[in-house]
């Protein structure tokens, strides 16, 4: 069992994120073993060691039989707002930490990097360094400020990770909303979060991008895709009947499913089976989102319950992120 979407974040101390920003850098707060991430002096969400500890991550491993685990920034950690001659320092200390973390069993445990979007040709750099000490892939936010995916930058960005044969899983964050209208309850994460992602899918679909980026490029969207499964037909339909959405868009939207892939972390059999039947069982990857508590508390169960056939839950357990990152 391969586990795809995972996190991570290190033992980083309040005075190095001073160096990123003061007020808003994350940083690692830990008794034992809790923990909590602050942004400066502010709490920002409970943790367990789980999350630092690689010793302590190849325990869940075991208890989960995950044979292979991909942990990757927590999105809280990509520092898009800050100036590059600052960010581009701390991406390297988080690749360089991950890569540490993972060290206590470098078979098992894998890592991808995180890129200063913020500044593409140090982007590119950085994924290509990543890579080259051992990363698997990289992880991107789905937007930076107020630029999706079809940006210019960002579309040099995927071209390149195409080029050096770099997976990308794009994770939303920042999400759309804010505190105005998504007061309490969790609501960015359940209902901005799954919006974030379709917008993400849907602007490299709608704006002609896949015409333009190569084949090659491997790129995975978190948590099933978002709500993109569920109102393909939409996007569809609109396309059929408005000249508007097709302006940039040569083809029928769901004819691009074949240029990406999703991982499986939305906890419902039906949506599985419905998430499958749209992408295709070789365009979805197991994903946890663990160790948070949104994340799959039994790993793999899903897959395993939601009445696919035998060698659909094989290639959505491994198969596919075997091929998907090139692991052996």
């Amino acid at each position: 069992m391969i586990d795809i979407h995972s996190h991570f974040f290190p033992r980083i101390s309040q005075a190095e994120a001073a160096r990123l920003d003061p007020q808003r850098a994350p940083w690692l707060h830990t008794a034992g073993r809790e923990g909590q991430i602050m942004l400066g002096e502010r709490p920002f969400r409970p943790v367990y060691d789980a999350l630092w500890d690689g010793a302590r991550r190849l325990e869940f491993l075991e208890r989960q039989g995950i044979d292979i685990q991909i942990m990757c920034a927590t999105p809280v950690m990509f520092a898009y707002h800050a100036p590059i001659e600052r960010a581009l320092p701390w991406a390297q200390l988080m690749n360089d930490r991950a890569l540490e973390m993972a060290a206590i069993a470098p078979q098992r445990l894998k890592v991808l990097a995180q890129v200063p979007l913020q500044d593409i040709d140090a982007a590119c750099r950085e994924a290509s360094r990543a890579r080259d000490c051992g990363h698997v892939g990289v992880q991107i936010g789905n937007h930076v400020g107020a630029l999706d995916l079809d940006n210019a930058g960002l579309l040099v960005f995927l071209a390149h990770c195409a080029a050096e044969g770099i997976p990308v899983l794009v994770h939303p964050w920042d999400m759309m909303g804010g505190e105005e209208r998504m007061k309490k309850w969790m609501l960015p994460w359940l209902v901005a979060m799954p919006a974030e992602t379709q917008l993400a899918i849907l602007s490299l679909i709608l704006s002609g991008a896949f015409e333009r980026l190569p084949r090659s490029l491997k790129i995975c969207f978190a948590h099933g895709g978002g709500s993109f499964a569920y109102l393909l037909g939409r996007v569809d339909n609109a396309w059929e009947q408005r000249d508007i959405v097709r302006e940039d868009c040569p083809n029928k939207p769901s004819s691009y499913v074949d240029r990406f892939y999703v991982d499986s972390a939305i906890f419902d059999a039906a949506a599985l089976r419905l998430l499958v039947g749209t992408m295709g069982s070789e365009r979805v990857m197991l994903g946890s989102d663990s160790p948070f508590p949104l994340g799959e508390q039994e790993v793999g169960s899903l897959i395993r319950h939601a009445g696919l056939a035998p060698v659909q839950q094989q290639q959505l357990l491994s198969a596919n992120a075997r091929q998907f990152f090139n692991l052996a």
